[in-house]
């Protein structure tokens, strides 16, 4: 399997955009699965200079409704109504702000895909294509995750998880439920061992992540391949570089498993 990441708070080189957000396009089984478009048309742009077809995009997943997630849809160029597959609570809730512009900004990016888009929603897990899940709602069951953003619940933020001849991977768009919670349920799900864990692990220090239980519990797993990004702050970033070596990655970097 490919994963082209489109938008990340860093690039990857000159020439790639970044923003604060999230989309990666995954090639597997020979489906193409778009999981998440940022803020901006930042995905579109980077899908340009990488020569990718969006218009090759079978089914889009969306991680969570907050709009670094989901804004760019606003922006999109596709040629026909995509199926994109969400937790109903995508259709509802807006982020909290005194901002008029962002409150519009969700009426917008919910107009657009009512418009727009085929919209399966679910709560539970699904398979969008052989061996490729959307994980749907994740139970919290690690002592040392919140799974929460502040005060919201969140039980519309999800993942996905795919099979592969090495075991799972598992590709995470904010990770409020919790990174390992997530990967237990990818675990379960695919019936796989893990392999790799890679997108945002959500560890801001204005909620107190717990970093030292969080690479605890990867090590004990004996995840080969950890690549956390987005929503990590950079003093956790190195103790995750410290911890499994692993390299920089960026938006438009291509990930090959």
């Amino acid at each position: 399997m490919k994963i082209r990441l489109l938008c990340e708070n860093s690039a990857c080189g000159l020439v790639w955009q970044a923003e604060w957000g999230f989309s990666a396009l995954i090639e597997h089984g020979g489906e193409n699965i778009l999981f998440d478009t940022g803020y901006s048309d930042v995905w579109l742009r980077n899908s340009d200079i990488a020569g990718i077809d969006l218009d090759d995009v079978d089914v889009i997943a969306l991680s969570h409704f907050h709009d670094d997630h989901t804004r760019g849809l606003l922006s999109h160029r596709f040629k026909e109504r995509k199926r994109v597959v969400c937790h109903p609570r995508v259709l509802t809730e807006s982020y909290d702000s005194d901002d008029p512009g962002a409150m519009q900004d969700y009426r917008d990016i919910r107009a657009k895909l009512a418009s727009d888009f085929e919209v399966e929603t679910t709560r539970a897990p699904l398979e969008l294509a052989p061996g490729a899940f959307f994980l749907g709602e994740i139970p919290r069951v690690t002592p040392f995750e919140r799974g929460t953003c502040f005060d919201d619940p969140m039980e519309d933020d999800t993942a996905l998880a795919f099979r592969t001849d090495k075991g799972a991977v598992v590709v995470s768009g904010c990770s409020h439920a919790g990174i390992c919670n997530i990967a237990i349920r990818a675990k379960e799900v695919t019936g796989q061992h893990l392999h790799a864990v890679i997108g945002g692990f959500h560890m801001m220090k204005a909620e107190d992540p717990p970093i030292d239980e969080t690479i605890d519990w990867f090590m004990q797993e004996k995840v080969e391949r950890l690549l956390p990004m987005h929503c990590v702050e950079f003093e956790y970033l190195v103790k995750f570089h410290a911890a499994f070596a692993m390299p920089t990655v960026g938006a438009g970097d291509l990930i090959e498993i």
